[in-house]
């Protein structure tokens, strides 16, 4: 790795901005901190799992809790039972498609406080503005090691593989200029052998690029061929706090998680106040605003509520598809 990404972080300096400009992407050594700043996301998730459990056995989808497992053994081992089923439950969106009144999701006040973390924020200021917008493209990733998906029917991006791509290319096109930042944030170490993120630098002055259909996942999955990556591909890896910052045109992907350990990450996204956020149907925030504080959410209650709003209405009108590229096109061929 570059000195320049080794450093720990205590704000974003021009030199970080130039880097990031150059690259497309930007490492930012512990920004956040591990007990105080991460510490509530895992306690939080500890009940997520114990009542995503209880409802998994209501359904008949699993038999076993598990309850003598470790967190992270458990987790793993449910997600494998479940057939994936149990990522619905960790994750902070909905899914693509077949939503209904009853489909899981997580809102919890810990992963509310983290999109709006002081630190965090002020790092994505000296990217974007202080008009910062909390954009509903976001995940919890809490990825396996690899044998316990190698008997499950679907295919999932957020806890498998995740294969080459751009943020921009999983949004409408409403979207594209839209000053969107990517920002991953390293609950747990990410190394390359359970399954770090992989960049290809300067990939984000290519512009969008064709995403073809990935014929291996069980929905309209989408990735970029081979050819257009380039050779030029760097894994970046993490411990606890540290965060990613990534251009919205930046290639990335991740490697598969080859130790037996999860690799847990967040993946958010902010943007400028009023621009799209290329999911209209899903809801955002204000998460900061210096020229209208009053306009900043800070309860997570009336967040959790926008998402159970956004559901049922989903219910009734299936969301857009934000499929760029056709399942056909000639030049996937």
């Amino acid at each position: 790795m570059r000195s320049l990404r080794e450093r720990k972080m205590v704000g974003i300096t021009r030199e970080n901005l130039t880097q990031f400009n150059n690259e497309g992407f930007f490492l930012a050594k512990g920004l956040l901190d591990s007990e105080n700043d991460l510490g509530p996301i895992k306690a939080e998730y500890k009940e997520v799992l114990d009542k995503a459990v209880l409802d998994l056995q209501t359904r008949g989808i699993i038999e076993n809790n598990h309850m003598e497992l470790p967190f992270e053994k458990r987790i793993s081992q449910v997600l494998e039972e479940s057939d994936g089923e149990l990522n619905k439950y960790l994750d902070i969106t909905l899914p693509q498609k077949d939503i209904n009144s009853q489909t899981p999701m997580h809102c919890g006040p810990a992963v509310f406080n983290l999109i709006r973390n002081s630190k965090l924020l002020d790092a994505v200021e000296q990217f974007i503005g202080s008009e910062i917008y909390s954009n509903p493209t976001q995940h919890v990733r809490i990825k396996p090691p690899a044998h316990y998906l190698a008997g499950t029917t679907r295919v999932l991006s957020e806890i498998d593989t995740t294969v080459w791509h751009q943020d921009a290319g999983t949004g409408t096109s409403d979207a594209d200029d839209t000053n969107t930042l990517t920002v991953w944030i390293s609950v747990t170490e990410a190394s390359k052998e359970n399954g770090c993120l992989m960049v290809a630098p300067k990939s984000h002055r290519k512009g969008l690029a064709l995403h073809c259909h990935d014929k291996r996942a069980n929905f309209s999955r989408q990735a970029i061929p081979e050819r257009l990556i380039g050779e030029d591909r760097e894994p970046i890896e993490t411990n606890p706090g540290d965060v990613i910052f990534l251009s919205k045109y930046t290639m990335h992907s991740s490697l598969p998680n080859l130790s037996e350990n999860i690799r847990w990450s967040l993946d958010l996204r902010y943007n400028p106040i009023g621009q799209p956020t290329g999911r209209a149907w899903f809801p955002g925030f204000v998460a900061r605003s210096k020229s209208k504080p009053e306009s900043e959410m800070n309860d997570s209650s009336i967040w959790k509520m926008s998402w159970e709003r956004a559901r049922e209405k989903l219910t009734r009108t299936p969301p857009s598809s934000f499929q760029r590229w056709s399942e056909d096109d000639p030049n996937c061929a």
